[in-house]
């Protein structure tokens, strides 16, 4: 037998949108608990909006993480920023997300993109605070309360215990409204999704300059059997000397992507990983709206 949903049960979309690495992929990890959106030191390593699905006994909040905002140089950066506004339209809570550098011209874009065309609630949330002092911690949260946010809320996403009382925070602006997903569902993404995440995050940990951002990775075969998972992956480049440097010299590089990969695979899975990656170019893919059609994007 079902079980009922009480009356004052809370659902609703919640995005994360701000400046690439502020760390709203942190966030939506903590909050979830498991390793959804895929996280390095560098910029605009998310490109697409991921749900994480909270559940609790209250309330269910659907988090929408959104692509960094970006300068669009590319066509992909043109489809990162159209993700981010198809987030903001379906939301029923807006939460900007800004850190110790606030404010940067990429902080004030978005503020003023948010307070123009976006008239449900909105929460500033200051990172890593605990990489400055009261003193800055107060003037930045009275300007971003001067802007027009309707709760500011200082954290470390990295670092803080416990995120009930954001979670607290975010519940309160949401509407009475029976959940959307069954409360076991962590994200409405497919495994295989989170498989070649989990390949692109290696290729950003382990490379530097243009390697992680002109590279993309598709699973052409996905099988899943009891006890194990076969995967067999292309990783797309744009250029031909950037292969060589991908594999590396005698396949080492390439095979620390494969290990590390399938490390994160099983985590994911509790499954043991067989993971064959293949190496292809695809002409400025990322210019190309084809080859975006093509990679999901």
């Amino acid at each position: 037998m079902r079980k009922r949903i009480p009356d004052d049960f809370k659902s609703g979309f919640v995005a994360i949108i701000g400046k690439p690495n502020v760390g709203k992929s942190t966030l939506l990890n903590r909050i979830m608990g498991e390793k959804l959106s895929i996280v390095s030191p560098r910029p605009q390593t998310t490109r697409h909006s991921i749900k994480g699905i909270y559940t609790s006994e209250k309330e269910q909040i659907v988090f929408l993480d959104t692509p960094g905002f970006v300068e669009a140089r590319y066509e992909l950066h043109h489809n990162m920023i159209n993700a981010i506004e198809s987030s903001l339209i379906d939301a029923d809570l807006i939460i900007f997300m800004t850190d110790n550098h606030f404010p940067t011209d990429y902080d004030e874009r978005v503020v003023a993109i948010v307070m123009k065309r976006v008239k449900v609630p909105k929460i500033a949330v200051i990172n890593k605070d605990d990489l400055f002092d009261d003193e800055y911690k107060e003037a930045t949260k009275n300007k971003l309360l001067e802007a027009g946010f309707d709760r500011v809320v200082t954290m470390s996403a990295l670092n803080d215990e416990e995120l009930s009382d954001f979670i607290s925070d975010v519940t309160a602006f949401l509407p009475y409204s029976p959940p959307y997903y069954d409360k076991d569902n962590l994200s409405d993404m497919p495994v295989k999704f989170f498989a070649q995440e989990i390949i692109r995050e290696q290729i950003f940990h382990m490379f530097r300059e243009e390697i992680p951002y002109s590279s993309t990775v598709t699973i052409e075969s996905f099988k899943e059997f009891d006890n194990k998972v076969e995967i067999s992956a292309n990783i797309w480049l744009e250029r031909k000397s950037q292969k060589i440097i991908l594999i590396g010299e005698k396949g080492s590089k390439i095979k620390e992507i494969r290990q590390a990969s399938e490390k994160g695979i099983y985590e994911l899975t509790g499954k043991r990983v067989k993971l064959e990656l293949w190496v292809k170019i695809k002409q400025d893919w990322r210019k190309k709206s084809n080859a975006l059609k093509e990679f999901g994007y």
